[in-house]
């Protein structure tokens, strides 16, 4: 008991070093590829609905594939993520999308790329469901909110990168959406890479009772070096009495004190990928059927996509300044402003403009999500609440694109934003009033937080966080009271 506080206290407090900065380099990349595949399909669409003379509903099907996939990939990440580790699903997961975009490539009909699409988005919904966790897990609490926001502004650098590919690629060459789609399987090759490399994470190993091996890993970080997981010839010594935990944990997602933090992360998750979604697969068409023509909207179309890195960048450093619930809501509030000047915009200019700032709050949101999420929940139960929470999201997410293109007739360009700010506004008022402060504390600090008098179970029940309150315990609790 006491080796493993005394590891979590060293990871807690340790300076940020080289392996650090790497771990966040991987995790980053793999968020970077699974962010230009998944975006890609908003070039595809104008390309392949008159190729393949889609209906307006067979349109929204496809733009929603991918999102069906996420969130069958998120649950899975999380049931998995905290049953046979972190390190295994991450492999997994860019296997499938890689494997997946690649036979996508050479779809002939639509409902064959639709099929390819929702499996691209398991392998999609995996990754992004896992990376945010892995990392909060290694990150010392001083500088956690801002690294795992930094990684998950890699999902705008990846944006960036469909889009020139969907200006440059899908707009100007032959079979360009073909070779769009190759282009975004690349990243199979970094699983040799990760293969070599990519450690365990030391608080999932502790929970398994692999405590000499969390040890390794956790000296390797203070001596400035990556030490991989051993490989399956290599035995690996487990603490008597250690229990293998459920397969499926959802339940306690919702008792033991977790059911607040699990509504307010599900609303924030639901409400910014709706908006998210519902823009940013739309934005293309929507400015075609407002006279552009398909190179056009693409520029444009990318110029508000550069808009979301400084919107990433800007948030993962208020996570620390201010707090990932503070910031959260801030730029909500943002993209609600954004929504409704958007929806008054009466010149293409406006339209530019408009549409820039909402990308850059509707990513700075999920800056301080990626960054609050696994932090709610303890290390048995993070990858579960992490990958459920994302996945219960993508229900916004795949209905967007279909109540959009179905509304959009009746409601006209102004209507479409109208309904984006309601929902952004809505959730901005409940992370204010119910969120969880969670900015430089340790994840077990938090998960021992008290909800209504209540303790969360889904973390290490060490006997030494019971024993002495935490010094800025009381007042979170006061406020959570």
């Amino acid at each position: 008991m006491a080796t493993t506080r005394s590891l979590l206290d060293r990871m807690d407090n340790m300076p940020i070093k080289k392996p650090h900065i790497q771990l966040a380099v991987i995790g980053g990349l793999g968020l970077l590829f699974d962010a230009m595949d998944g975006s890609l399909i908003s070039y595809l669409m104008p390309i392949i609905k008159p190729m393949w003379q889609l209906s307006g509903a067979q349109t929204g099907l496809i733009g929603s594939a991918l999102l069906i996939g996420i969130l069958f990939g998120a649950l899975a990440a999380g049931v998995l993520g905290d049953r046979i580790g972190r390190r295994k699903v991450m492999m997994y997961a860019l296997f499938v999308y890689t494997a997946a975009t690649v036979v996508a490539a050479f779809a002939q009909n639509w409902e064959f790329f639709f099929v390819m699409r929702v499996i691209a988005g398991i392998g999609l919904g995996a990754e992004g469901a896992i990376v945010p966790t892995f990392i909060a897990e290694f990150i010392p609490k001083k500088r956690r909110g801002f690294f795992v926001g930094a990684v998950a502004g890699f999902f705008a650098l990846g944006y960036v990168a469909a889009a020139f590919i969907g200006t440059t690629v899908v707009a100007n060459l032959p079979e360009g959406w073909r070779i769009a789609q190759l282009i975004t399987a690349l990243p199979v090759f970094m699983l040799i890479w990760w293969r070599r490399v990519l450690p365990e994470s030391p608080r999932w190993l502790l929970t398994r009772g692999r405590e000499a091996q969390a040890e390794e890993i956790v000296r390797g970080l203070e001596e400035g070096r990556l030490v991989p997981t051993p490989s399956k010839a290599t035995p690996v010594r487990v603490a008597p009495g250690t229990k293998t935990p459920p397969l499926f944990q959802h339940l306690d997602l919702w008792r033991n004190g977790n059911a607040r933090r699990t509504a307010v992360i599900w609303l924030l998750w639901l409400s910014v990928t709706f908006s998210f979604y519902g823009f940013f697969t739309w934005i293309p068409s929507l400015l075609v059927a407002k006279g552009m023509n398909i190179t056009t909207s693409f520029t444009y179309s990318l110029i508000i996509t550069l808009a979301q890195v400084p919107g990433y960048y800007s948030a993962a450093y208020l996570n620390e300044r201010l707090s990932r619930r503070v910031t959260i809501a801030l730029y909500l509030i943002g993209g609600t402003a954004s929504a409704f000047f958007l929806s008054q915009a009466s010149s293409e200019g406006m339209v530019l403009a408009c549409g820039s700032l909402l990308s850059f709050f509707m990513n700075g949101c999920y800056a301080g999500l990626y960054a609050y999420t696994p932090e709610v929940y303890g290390t048995k139960l993070r990858a579960t609440g992490m990958g459920s929470a994302s996945a219960f999201g993508r229900i916004g997410g795949i209905t967007a694109p279909i109540l959009i293109g179905a509304a959009y007739p009746s409601l006209g360009f102004g209507g479409v934003f109208v309904m984006v700010m309601s929902v952004l506004g809505a959730a901005a008022v409940v992370v204010l009033l119910f969120g969880l402060s969670t900015s430089g504390r340790s994840l077990e600090e938090i998960d021992a937080s008290p909800v209504s008098g209540i303790r969360s179970r889904g973390a290490d029940d060490h006997e030494e966080d019971r024993a002495e309150p935490l010094k800025d315990e009381q007042p979170l609790q006061a406020e959570r009271n």
